[in-house]
């Protein structure tokens, strides 16, 4: 029985959304809460992970620890992506089993399902047909771990819930404009433009300082700085994205989904997911808003936030990834839950927050 006294371990606390979902816990008077962050705990590393569990003993696990990046970074580093994250979900969630955690909530991704996915995508379109190959091996990692807790439960008995978010963004969200996901690369990628645009040098320098481009920062010499922006599309006319705006994307608010998923965590059992079938598979849960715009429909909105007055260039030589990935969400209604934050307000709210950073 869950407790305001359980002892919950939230696995990447300082993330996007480990620490949405820390936040949310606690708001809800779950205090027991209990996070490492990477100097303090690596995850890659089994006899560390084992040696955590052994002192702090938590009744209950969010794996919301994660390697990840977007469309570029998933192309470049298909190693990483796919080691890391493996390693990580076999050594939390087997020391999980091993020492007893009454519950475990693993967070996944959608970009688990095939490339040609029907849509909206349901669960049960899990392994139908090929995945998107620019983020195969991420995806690959993802459907081990959801399948990992799906054979826990079968064998043993364990409650591990898995989620599959949609495309998230939010407070504390990474805006590497190499390594980081869409939405926070373009509002970044907008503002730079906009500062170039402008003639806010210092503006422009204070923010490479917080976040340096490759070798460069605030305190590198103006045309260094002014190649580093170029180099990403960024010139005091127009701004260049990747592709060719035409993908459409559904994008959650980091907030609601650690909401979503504490709701989860506080009110759903495996025995709810499994149902009759006695061949018992996608039990995982999407969670999204079941609302889609276009990558140039986002770019607009960003801009009118950012008030970036140049031009936009799309750059068709690069990849679109996946064309489209909307999220079935009805089994996520049926359990209660709904998202509040729409991305018009979404986007203001996180360019407001960066801007708050500066």
């Amino acid at each position: 029985m869950i407790t305001k006294d359980t002892k919950i371990y939230i696995a990447g606390h300082r993330g996007l959304v480990g620490s949405a979902i820390w936040d949310n816990l606690q708001r809800r008077g779950y205090n027991n809460l209990v996070g490492r962050t990477h100097s303090e705990l690596d995850l890659l590393d089994p006899m560390a992970v084992k040696d955590f569990f052994d002192r702090e003993k938590p009744e209950m696990v969010v794996l919301a620890a994660a390697h990840v990046g977007g469309i570029m970074a998933n192309s470049l580093y298909r190693a990483d992506f796919i080691y890391q994250n493996l390693q990580i979900q076999q050594n939390v969630i087997g020391e999980s089993y091993r020492h007893g955690v009454k519950k475990l909530l693993f967070l996944g991704s959608t970009c688990i399902y095939p490339r040609e996915a029907k849509q909206p995508i349901k669960e049960n379109a899990l392994l139908t047909s090929p995945l998107e190959y620019t983020n195969e091996p991420y995806a690959i990692a993802k459907i081990a771990g959801l399948k990992m807790c799906e054979s826990f439960n079968l064998q043993y008995g364990t409650d591990y819930i898995a989620v599959m978010p949609t495309n998230l963004y939010g407070p504390r969200d990474n805006f590497h404009l190499q390594n980081s996901h869409v939405l926070p690369a373009m509002i970044r990628k907008m503002h730079l433009a906009k500062l170039l645009r402008s003639g806010d040098v210092d503006a422009l320098r204070r923010d490479l300082n917080l976040r340096p481009l490759d070798n460069v920062n605030g305190d590198s010499d103006f045309d260094r700085i002014v190649d580093a922006l170029n180099n990403y599309g960024i010139t005091s006319e127009s701004l260049k994205l990747w592709g060719s705006g035409k993908p459409l994307r559904e994008f959650l608010w980091s907030e609601d989904m650690a909401d979503a998923s504490v709701h989860i965590l506080l009110n759903v059992s495996f025995d709810d997911l499994r149902g009759s079938d006695p061949e018992i598979r996608n039990c995982h849960i999407n969670i999204g808003t079941g609302k889609e715009l276009t990558i140039a429909q986002l770019a607009e909105k960003i801009r009118q936030t950012v008030g970036f007055d140049g031009t936009i260039l799309w750059d068709s030589s690069k990849p679109d990834g996946t064309m489209r990935k909307l999220c079935d969400v009805s089994k996520l209604r049926s359990l209660g839950w709904r998202h509040s934050v729409e991305i018009d307000d979404g986007i203001k709210r996180l360019y407001h927050w960066y801007l708050s950073e500066q």
